[in-house]
């Protein structure tokens, strides 16, 4: 089965000259030589991160920067085709692509045998080969109220047969978790036979489960068993790369997996895809990964983040997380070239708006800003119009974004260019006569709106430290300011925020999400009820929204799935738990040792497919 998302568009990549010297000055810390990649032959590819990660426990992360590690270790079941665009899935560790019921309720997929885990002493010397019930553990750990996984919402969508009993009965009795449970919807037929049931159609399954997500890839029971509680820090899977060192939001270190199995470089670009078919060309057969080690630094601040790269410190800046940051675009890429300094050092960029969203947030069991009743949507409708997005855009983060109309996001079904609501406008005027209107006036004199009922009003903001953060806070005071809404600060670590944010114990935050596949229901995965807490992080909850979310998953693209995601992009206008604020334009830019990137659509898993020239990179300090 090939599966298809709108065209990908590169909207610039700059052409590259010869490789010349570095500057000297350093912006993290130097690494031993032995560590740089230049000793013994070793190839090591540097990357730096702008958030830290929060776990490498699969079933524990709901972000994306944990998540540009995990897939590298744990591997799915199938992949998205590195070069292919538009996406097309293809078999990981299956063994040929799934067969469909043709109700599209079950879908059975056979593992490849002779696939091992990394050797791990929970393993007691034994080889671990990976068998189907590598594949029903992970389900059964998201389901385990014991885990609290954040991906329980998200998973119990699909209706899952005996999945959502299995959890209720740990629930009722408060007993442990029945792992030797048989499930009748995540079972193993056979040692290397895998079925999921669902209750609902599910056409477009195989990418909301079982391509690209390392969240449900394979798990041996007896590490988790073995490791308890620290689990956490033992991720052991079957993938290209094991981990070797992790120092907490600070640094992480992954290095080839020396047994991982013999798998070669290969991809189905397009015939018409030039740039595709010359990595084809230069890569096709090289056994993967093609790099020794991945050393990932936590580098929060934009201009020690820009200056790690300039000086080699680090080699390529690449994928959300960790592209260019957009107060050094304009000095990488002025009106949209590569700049010719960097061009004379053979430094590459690519330019791409993003398949993601980044959007105000509103705690909707807030007692000040949540709720459904009239003068609350006009507070959360008042909010957004006050706040000047297109400078957001054009200030903070240098135009390097377009402004978003709904929460779905471009190069994904539902997205429609041409669509037009109110999540884009700033009006000032009108957000101040929405206010009056149903009774947000200043009473007392002192400058500040109070609540209909002549309560104190104060908009209390989630924001993190970093310099970037100050200038949103500055400009989301100012814009509120403007229309008499009083507001503070709470400042906490990303990690902090999220928790909160899970814990429904925050009332506005800004977030930004990005597409896991093609399709584009996964945006409105925050609007669905059931996943309150979870995805829908604001804990929205509509009956009709709901509806309309149950019906996208069992309708086949098409008109009348069209309809759908626009009744969805109203509803979501109407209400206003989120305020879609842009879609954001990144900056991918590489050294020339860096060969063979490509940014991913969907995916995070890339840095076993690409190589590093060592004949060209120069010795770090």
């Amino acid at each position: 089965m090939t599966l298809a998302c709108p065209t990908w568009r590169v909207l610039r990549r700059a052409a590259f000259a010869a490789f010349v010297t570095l500057g000297t000055t350093t912006a993290v810390q130097a690494q031993a030589p032995e560590a740089n990649g230049n000793a013994n032959g070793r190839k090591v590819l540097h990357i730096a991160y702008r958030s830290a990660e929060t776990s490498l426990d699969p079933i524990k992360i709901s972000d994306l920067y944990s998540r540009g590690l995990t897939p590298h270790i744990f591997e799915a079941l199938y992949q998205y085709d590195h070069l292919a665009r538009p996406s097309k899935v293809r078999p990981l560790v299956a063994d040929g692509m799934p067969v469909a019921s043709p109700d599209f309720r079950t879908w059975t997929v056979k593992v490849r045998p002779g696939i091992y885990f990394q050797s791990d002493a929970a393993f007691k010397g034994a080889k671990r080969e990976l068998t189907a019930e590598d594949f029903v553990y992970p389900f059964k750990r998201i389901a385990d109220p014991a885990n609290k996984s954040p991906l329980w919402s998200w998973i119990d969508t699909y209706k899952i047969l005996g999945l959502g009993e299995a959890r209720k009965a740990a629930l009722d009795t408060k007993a442990p978790f029945d792992y030797d449970r048989t499930i009748e919807g995540v079972r193993a037929l056979d040692r290397y036979t895998f079925q999921l049931k669902v209750a609902d159609p599910r056409p477009r399954l195989v990418n909301g489960l079982l391509v690209g997500s390392d969240l449900l890839g394979a798990q041996a029971r007896e590490v988790v068993e073995f490791y308890g509680d620290k689990i956490d820090e033992h991720p052991v899977g079957t993938g290209p790369f094991r981990l070797k060192q992790w120092r907490r939001t600070s640094l992480i270190v992954l290095e080839r997996n020396p047994e991982y199995r013999e798998r070669f470089y290969e991809a189905e670009p397009a015939a018409d895809d030039a740039e595709g078919q010359a990595l084809l060309a230069r890569f096709k057969g090289r056994r993967l990964p093609m790099v020794d080690e991945v050393r990932v630094s936590i580098v929060p601040e934009e201009q020690p983040f820009w200056l790690a790269f300039l000086n080699a410190q680090t080699d390529i800046a690449a994928t959300n997380t960790g592209s260019l940051p957009g107060g050094f675009t304009t000095q990488a890429m002025p009106n949209g070239k590569l700049a010719p300094n960097l061009a004379k050092r053979g430094i590459q960029a690519v330019r791409q708006v993003n398949s993601d969203v980044g959007f105000l947030m509103f705690n909707m069991d807030d007692p000040v800003v949540g709720g459904y009743t009239p003068e609350r949507i006009a507070l959360r409708r008042a909010i957004s119009l006050a706040y000047d997005n297109e400078r957001e855009i054009r200030i903070i983060r240098r135009g390097q974004a377009v402004p978003a109309q709904s929460n779905i996001v471009p190069h994904t079904t539902g997205y429609d260019p041409a669509y037009k609501s109110e999540m884009s406008d700033y009006n000032p005027a009108r957000a101040k006569a929405l206010l009056d209107m149903f009774g947000y006036v200043d009473r007392d004199g002192d400058g500040w709106r109070e609540q209909p009922d002549g309560k104190p009003l104060l908009i209390v903001r989630s924001t993190q430290p970093e310099q970037i953060n100050r200038e949103f806070d500055t400009l989301w005071k100012k814009s509120l300011d403007a229309v008499g809404l009083r507001t503070t600060f709470q400042v906490q670590s990303f990690a902090e925020n999220l928790k909160a944010g899970r814990a429904g114990k925050f009332q506005v935050w800004s977030l930004a999400g990005s597409a896991a596949d093609p399709d584009g229901q996964g945006s409105l995965q925050r609007f669905d009820s059931t996943q309150a807490g979870g995805q829908n992080m604001a804990r929205f909850k509509n009956a009709r929204m709901d509806e309309v979310y149950r019906q996208l998953s069992m309708l086949p693209d098409g008109p009348e799935r069209e309809a759908l995601f626009r009744e969805a992009k109203m509803i979501g206008a109407a209400y206003m738990p989120y305020r879609a604020l842009s879609h954001r334009i990144s900056t991918d830019i590489w050294h020339p040792w860096v060969i063979g990137y490509r940014r991913p659509l969907f995916w995070q898993e890339w840095w076993h497919m690409v190589d590093v020239d060592m004949a060209i990179k120069p010795p770090r300090p």
